[in-house]
């Protein structure tokens, strides 16, 4: 058996588990002739689409798997499956890679799944000037054929039973070697856990030993310098017993300065003790010191941060509080305009301001009824009772008599709305100018 640089996609599918309608040969011949290559037509059925490692195989008749065959061919996939022409496909074999007897052999299309999705009918490869050989049959062999084929079929349906059940085995193996994996890799995760702590502890261990080791070092050349110390002062002690010893009798003055130096040494070795125990505490002390300063130095820097923050809202507060006193003097502005602008359209009406029977609305009152002596009734008669501003937030006079023509243009409406809004300098809300309360509070939130 040959094969290309690639080997095909291949399984042990049995034939009852094959489609071998879903691709349909064509134009097969009884037999080739050796020697030359031979081109395979097939054609691909509607619901069929084939795949990019779909193949083509020469197989012997009576093979029983794919992985049988005696070569094959890569199948060209078709551009558009849509056009008619892309149904009818076509592959050469060379000659070089054909079989040599003359067995019989046949077609067969196979999927990338290792599934033969279609197989021709059987042909030979022989010389064409062979005649066909017709073979006759005995009744009794045919018998023992039959029989055959009988037991053959009985001993099918055996394997069948024995694959189910092989593959039922295999499901459950399947599914315990699964949950032996399972627990492998638990006891591998567990493992793993405690070869870190024990690495851990380890370490710790190792780190305290060395610890003990430098302690211990540096004991031991402090025991080592006492006993030189204490050599030294027996040294000394036995050189002042023999000058004891010697002048013993001459003077014993030197007895009791032989004393008061022993003495002298004790104090002296206590007053060191006592040093090297003051020296820890003075570099207790000042670690301690380096710490408050580390915690001094951070509080001064959270104080010089909220400094700057009530710096920073500080001049907020004045940008806005220049802001309001600007809005202000232009109110203030605006309500003169508007006194002015209601003086003279009252001279316009042939009224005197000062003798008028009833009292212009002021910010904190406002009367809207109309008062009965007025020659062309009052024009204002249509507005609520609100501030002073109020009276100029009408769009249209509803007495606007024809010799008043010259005050009722569309500019001046227009200047009256502007001057009755209250516009935010920071967000551009406007505000009507009888809630100027609500202005303000508008204004300091964004200062909060």
């Amino acid at each position: 058996m040959e094969k290309t640089i690639e080997d095909p996609p291949t399984s042990a599918v049995l034939l009852d588990h094959c489609h071998f309608s879903q691709v349909i040969f064509n134009s097969v011949e009884k037999f080739y002739i050796p020697g030359g290559d031979i081109t395979c037509y097939y054609t691909l059925t509607q619901h069929f689409i084939p795949r990019r490692k779909d193949w083509i195989g020469i197989f012997r008749v009576g093979w029983k798997t794919t992985r049988e065959y005696y070569t094959f061919m890569w199948v060209t996939l078709p551009i558009d499956l849509n056009k008619e022409s892309a149904k009818q496909q076509e592959v050469q074999f060379k000659a070089y890679y054909l079989p040599k007897d003359d067995e019989y052999y046949q077609f067969c299309y196979v999927d990338q799944d290792g599934v033969v999705r279609g197989a021709s009918i059987p042909f030979q490869f022989r010389p064409e000037n062979e005649e066909d050989i017709l073979v006759v049959t005995p009744q009794g062999e045919v018998e023992e054929i039959e029989q055959h084929n009988k037991k053959l079929c009985k001993e099918n349906q055996e394997l069948k039973e024995s694959c189910v059940s092989l593959q039922k085995q295999k499901s459950d193996m399947q599914a315990e070697l699964q949950r032996k994996q399972e627990e492998l890799e638990t006891l591998q995760s567990i493992n793993k856990k405690l070869e870190q702590k024990v690495k851990e502890q380890k370490d710790c261990w190792e780190t305290e030993l060395l610890q003990l080791k430098e302690r211990n070092q540096k004991m031991s050349s402090e025991n080592e310098k006492m006993v030189i110390r204490v050599d030294q002062l027996q040294a000394q002690l036995s050189t002042q017993e023999k000058e004891m010893e010697k002048l013993i009798q001459e003077d014993q003055d030197k007895i009791e300065q032989l004393e008061h130096l022993k003495k002298e040494n004790g104090q002296l070795f206590l007053s060191l003790t006592e040093q090297r125990e003051h020296q820890k505490k003075l570099e207790q002390t000042v670690e301690e010191m380096k710490q408050e300063q580390t915690t001094a130095t951070k509080k001064q820097q959270e104080l010089t941060e909220e400094n700057f923050d009530l710096s920073r809202r500080l001049s907020e507060n004045k940008i806005i509080c220049d802001v309001l006193q600007r809005e202000k003097e232009r109110m203030e502005r605006e309500n003169d305009l508007l006194k002015r602008e209601n003086s003279r359209l009252l001279s316009y009406m042939g009224l005197d301001f000062d003798s008028l029977p009833y009292q212009v609305p002021t910010s904190d009152q406002g009367d809207a009824g109309q008062n009965p002596g007025l020659v062309y009734g009052n024009p204002y008669s249509g507005i609520q009772e609100s501030s002073a501003s109020n009276l100029l937030t009408i769009k249209k006079y509803p007495t606007c008599k024809p010799e008043f023509g010259d005050i009722c243009d569309h500019t001046s409406e227009q200047q009256h709305m502007q001057t009755l809004c209250l516009n935010c300098p920071i967000c551009d809300k406007i505000f009507p100018a009888r809630e100027k309360q609500i202005f303000e509070d508008h204004v300091l939130c964004h200062s909060l």
